[in-house]
This record gives structure tokens, sequence and C-alpha cells, in this order.
């Protein structure tokens, strides 16, 4: 009788302490013909493409119920509620509409393009990491400068994340980001999200402008939520206090378009007399810091300020 009721005791030990145990998320990297393709516990989050239009982007970008939450256009036909308008919004990226006066940003005639050189870090395991080494190249093929960027991918119990991290060298001479709002770092949310959908979208950054009065405006984050298929969903972009020109400007607008700017200072104010460009010399670096917080819920029962101090605080 003793020995029964121990090993009941320490079956019922067992069950508690199994059921207290957090799984340690799997994210895996693996290669494939167009770039690589990132899995989270065995389901798809996101391809990166090293080529699509003038320069590598993420797409899809799964949100956290399974469903896309970029902008299929233009890699796919436009579907409900999208439009087939900006090609150059691809889904998540990162360039900017003036760069030693080149416009890599659109896809227009005379258009610069970002080509990957190669992976310099593939890392699976509780985060995944992805580095790659890229040069601008001008129209006539002539290399304006290079960046490496990281991409870190992690998650919590509701959300994961994707930290993006890129250092741009003057590599080859000077190199000067032009003041222009055709910038920089960001997304197009799926077409259900955008305010114009009429469906429940908002916007609402740090500083508490909401919808359209966030354009134009820096704050250190800035959430865009809406529906998609029956679930509201919301990317939260973060930037990060060691980023260049901390607290970023937001080029984002209510039909989708989602992008950090820090150099877009004339349009953003109003005021020709202001210069955002800045110019590296040869040599010279400037990083950029950003957070992509994918999350279920509101704004508020996502906890964006309380993540944005967790991400703020963490060193770089």
């Amino acid at each position: 009788m003793i020995a029964r009721t121990t090993k009941i005791l320490l079956c019922l030990a067992l069950f508690f302490v199994m059921s207290n145990v957090t799984t340690a998320d799997d994210f895996q990297i693996t290669e494939t013909a167009g770039g690589v393709k990132v899995t989270r516990n065995g389901k798809l989050l996101t391809h990166y493409l090293i080529k699509s239009g003038a320069k590598p982007i993420l797409w899809p970008l799964i949100g956290p119920h399974g469903n896309e939450i970029t902008r299929a256009y233009p890699m796919r036909e436009a579907g409900e509620h999208e439009r087939d308008d900006h090609i150059h919004h691809r889904s998540f990226w990162f360039t900017h509409g003036d760069v030693n006066g080149i416009d890599f940003w659109s896809e227009v005639e005379g258009h610069g393009n970002i080509i990957h050189q190669k992976f310099t870090t593939l890392e699976s395991g509780e985060t995944a990491v992805i580095e790659t080494t890229n040069d601008w190249l001008g129209p006539d093929g002539e290399r304006q400068c290079q960046d490496i960027r990281r991409l870190t991918f992690g998650a919590n119990k509701t959300a994961y994340w994707i930290d993006f991290d890129t250092t741009v060298t003057a590599s080859d001479g000077p190199v000067k980001f032009g003041d222009t709002k055709e910038g920089s770092f960001g997304v197009r949310t799926a077409g259900s999200m955008k305010i114009t959908a009429k469906l429940g979208g908002t916007i609402l950054n740090a500083n508490g402008d909401k919808d359209g009065n966030a354009w134009g405006k820096a704050a250190p984050w800035v959430d865009y939520v809406g529906p998609v298929k029956d679930n509201t969903v919301g990317i939260a972009i973060m930037n990060h206090p060691s980023s260049f020109r901390f607290p970023t400007y937001w080029h984002v607008r209510t039909y989708g378009l989602f992008t950090a700017n820090p150099f877009g200072l004339h349009h953003f104010k109003g005021d020709n007399n202001i210069d955002g460009s800045h110019t590296l010399g040869k040599g010279e670096t400037m990083t950029l810091r950003y957070r992509v917080y994918i999350h279920k819920g509101t704004t508020q029962e996502a906890e964006i300020a309380k993540q944005f101090k967790i991400y703020s605080s963490a060193k770089k």
C-alpha cells in the first residue's frame, strides 16, 4: 500500500513539473533557391528573398493566427482589400529614395539596386539569425555603399519579433542619404489592416498620435493594428535608443505603408529650410536598429509600451 501511494505521488509530482515546463521555441533557417525559409516550431514565418524587384525582402510575413499580415502584391496578384499600386512596396524591406542622388526606393527608370552578396550568418535554435552583406549599386553598376543587415527572430508566449539591425558603410567614397520622405525601413500591411479599408484598422504611436496624425511625427514606436481573417493583429515597429537619430520619424500612411525614416525632415515638418540629409565620409558607418513586434490584439492588449521598455533596455 505504501509503495503504491509513493508511486502515485511520484506520478503526480512528475505531471505537475511537466505541466509547468515552458517549451522553448524552435526557429529553423533553411536555405532555398531564392534565399532562406524561416519556420517556428515547424510552421512558416517568412522567406528571406535575396532579390525581389530592386532589393532583398521578407515575404510573406505570417501573423500569430497563421495568416499573411503583409501585402502580397506585387509578388502575387493583388487580393481582397489590396491595391496594385506602389510596386516597390514589397512586404518588408530596407532602402532609401535618395542615396547620392540615386533613387533606391522606387522601381522607375534609372533606379538603383541593392544586390545581395552573401549570407554571413544563418543560425537556428531558440532564436534565429540571418546576416547578409549587400551592395548598393547605381544604374551604371557603380557601388555607392554597402550594408550588413542582421535579422534576429525571437518570441514570447503571445508574440514574436524580428530585430532588424543594419550598418551602412561608405565603402567607396562619401555617401549622402538625402532628405526625402521616400524611405527607409518598414512594411506594407495586409489590405484588411489599413485604415482606408474601414474594417477597424488603427495607427497609434508612443505619443498618442492616431491614424493620419501619426504621419511625419517622431516617436519611439508605432503600432499598426487591424483585422486579418476575423482576428485582430498588430505590427509594431520599435526604434532602439542606440539607433541613428532616435527617435525616428515615421512615414506611416492610412493605406498601409508603414516605414521608419530618420531623413525626410523637410517633408515631415513642411519646411524647405530644414535639411534632414546625412553624409558619411569614406569608411564611415551609420547604424539603424528596429524591432518588428508581431502580436495578437490591440496595442493595449499587447502592452506595446511595456514591450518597448524591454526592447530599449537591451544593450546593442
